[in-house]
């Protein structure tokens, strides 16, 4: 072999040694970098008739398993729609409180308590019912319980927002990963056309298809081409030979009313499209995944629950309230229920309306046969009868009774009225002396007058003797009777209908009130142990393919100094090959 050929070979195997050692230390450096996969510097043989000429890189490559790398892709987006449906149930349960007063922890007294609260106070009212500060605080903790039904609807309807607006900001991530997905596609065509390694711009496509992955659950593959392909669940290009950007709109404001509905342009929220194709209902898994069924669906159930919960309430305290008068008695009732003049009246049985002074004395009255009358307005006729009344319906589409005098109130008695399918008594149906005003949870409220203190709490009853005379006292303020019927109203057993998947139940108001909140913690609970669960499985797999494709730093350190050997031995046989092509010009110049 000549010495050309030698140093020929030993320059190849330094060059080779160099590579490697260049790929190694930029292993050991890039150890930590998400993402990144051991490098390879590949060396062959280089033979020329039949004869070892040295060695030659062929190209810096990593060994990905594809089947362990789809795994971790499915188990990454698990992972994100895992993890934001643990964030939002746990602030969903924070702000349901808990059902433990001494529970230090919780943001505020939970609907159970402050229901307890109220029948505390009620409880104590009942044993002097003429007490002005205890009827204070009956209405003190009837409104806090209304305020509370108000803060957590209205909480719940942030939540919904807040998801609606993270749905808005991770699919403007999603875009950005798929832009940069299709941008590397081509850096990596290009890169390969020119023989160079496209391993690093490989692990960058596969770190962002991770990211996308988290946001929203896609299928994909490689093309033959080198293109990664990644689609939605039925099909939808979001990337193909070009990013397809997903495009949505936020809501700019979310109430109980605000939802989203299939193929509907409504005012509700709007849809996630791709090339004005919905891809919303194939959006079920990563952290966008999450976010529309806990706007859609998991926080609805919430509010329905709630909403449940307020109405009956309304309805037991005001079917008591409508049954009573204050002492003294308004000078005017409007009703809540929405009526024309020509609405009509399907009732039964009596009701008597009276016109009393200051002291609860009866100033008039009447008894009105309700099976006489077919329409509001003749029911208005009727109430015009009585002496000393004026009955309207305004221009809101309220019944309106009114004494003609303002020294004097007016008071009723539903006696055996029976109005509408339901059969609610005269006032209730009407909603003339509704204590709770409302019909959700959202808007649900003690009356304001009753609030403010221009009117007093309904505690008395007008007087139902078969016959009554001026001047007599009709309505006495002090009587426990209607104190203990709100209490009665509050703890008695009723039906609640499933909903929000919560069962149907009977119970009191409080019982009812734990077992939302109970529900609540539960489903927290169990977000809690899946995304645990979650986390471990993905987890699992990036350990995986980091022992497979990971850099060991134990092993590239020791590589590494192989490797410097090898440069060493190399520069070693130049050097030798250099001083025999010294003695040989020195031996051939002395001849």
């Amino acid at each position: 072999m000549s010495l050309d050929i030698a140093r020929s070979i030993a320059f190849s195997g330094l060059s080779a040694s160099s590579v490697q050692i260049s790929v190694t230390s930029s292993n050991i450096s890039n150890a930590d970098t998400t993402g990144y996969t051991e490098k390879t510097a590949n060396q062959s043989s280089s033979i020329t008739n039949g004869v070892g000429t040295g060695v030659t890189v062929t190209g810096v490559t990593s060994t990905v398993d594809k089947l362990l790398l789809k795994s971790l892709v499915g188990a990454t987006s698990d992972l994100g729609s895992a993890d934001t449906t643990n964030t939002y149930l746990t602030s969903l349960e924070k702000l349901y409180g808990s059902t433990s007063s001494t529970d230090s922890s919780s943001t505020g007294t939970s609907l159970a308590n402050t229901i307890a609260s109220l029948e505390s106070a009620l409880s104590s009212l009942a044993s002097t019912p003429s007490s002005a500060s205890l009827q204070s605080n009956v209405v003190s903790a009837l409104d806090d319980v209304a305020s509370q039904l108000r803060e957590t609807s209205s909480g719940i309807q942030k939540l919904r927002s807040n998801a609606d607006q993270d749905i808005s900001s991770s699919i403007d991530d999603v875009n950005s990963d798929l832009q940069q997905i299709a941008d590397l596609n081509a850096q990596i065509k290009q890169t390969a056309a020119a023989g160079q390694s496209t391993a690093d711009l490989e692990d960058q496509r596969n770190t962002a298809l991770q990211d996308v992955a988290s946001k929203m659950n896609v299928s994909y593959f490689t093309a033959s081409n080198g293109d990664l392909q990644i689609y939605t669940k039925s099909g939808q290009a979001l990337v193909d030979s070009t990013a397809h950007a997903i495009s949505y709109t936020a809501a700019a404001n979310v109430t109980s009313s605000t939802t989203y509905t299939a193929g509907s342009s409504s005012s509700g929220f709007s849809a996630i499209t791709v090339n004005g194709v919905d891809i919303t209902s194939q959006i079920t898994g990563g952290d966008i995944g999450a976010l529309i069924t806990l706007r859609d669906n998991t926080l609805p159930a919430a509010q329905s629950q709630l909403d449940q919960l307020a109405q009956q309430l309304t309805s037991a305290v005001n079917s008591v309230s409508n049954s009573a008068s204050s002492v003294p008695a308004p000078t005017s009732l409007t009703g809540t229920a929405s009526v024309t003049g020509s609405t009509a009246l399907s009732a039964s049985g009596a009701v008597r309306i009276a016109v009393t002074d200051q002291s609860g004395d009866l100033v008039s009255y009447g008894d009105i046969d309700l099976s006489s009358y077919s329409t509001v307005d003749d029911l208005v006729t009727a109430i015009n009868g009585i002496s000393g009344l004026s009955a309207s319906v305004d221009s809101d589409g309220h019944l309106s009774i009114t004494s003609t005098d303002s020294s004097d109130g007016v008071a009723i008695n539903e006696m055996t009225s029976s109005v509408g399918s339901s059969g609610e008594g005269f006032s209730q149906y009407f909603g003339l002396n509704d204590l709770l005003t409302g019909t959700s949870a959202s808007d649900i409220a003690v009356k304001s007058g009753i609030l403010s203190g221009t009117n007093e709490l309904q505690l008395a009853t007008l007087d139902s003797s078969s016959s009554l005379t001026v001047g007599d006292t009709v309505l006495s303020s002090g009587s426990a009777t209607v104190v203990n019927a709100f209490s009665s109203a509050l703890t008695d057993s009723r039906t609640f209908s499933s909903t929000g998947g919560l069962a149907a139940t009977t119970g009191s108001f409080a019982d009812y009130a734990s077992a939302i909140v109970s529900d609540v913690a539960s489903k927290s609970s169990q977000a809690s142990t899946n995304y645990t669960a979650k986390e471990t499985t993905q987890s699992t797999y990036a350990s995986s393919l980091s022992s497979q494709s990971g850099v060991n730093l134990d092993e590239e350190s020791a590589k590494l100094s192989t490797l410097q050997n090898k440069y060493t031995a190399a520069s070693a046989l130049i050097q030798a090959i250099n001083s025999m092509y010294s003695a040989l010009i020195t031996a051939v110049q002395s001849t």
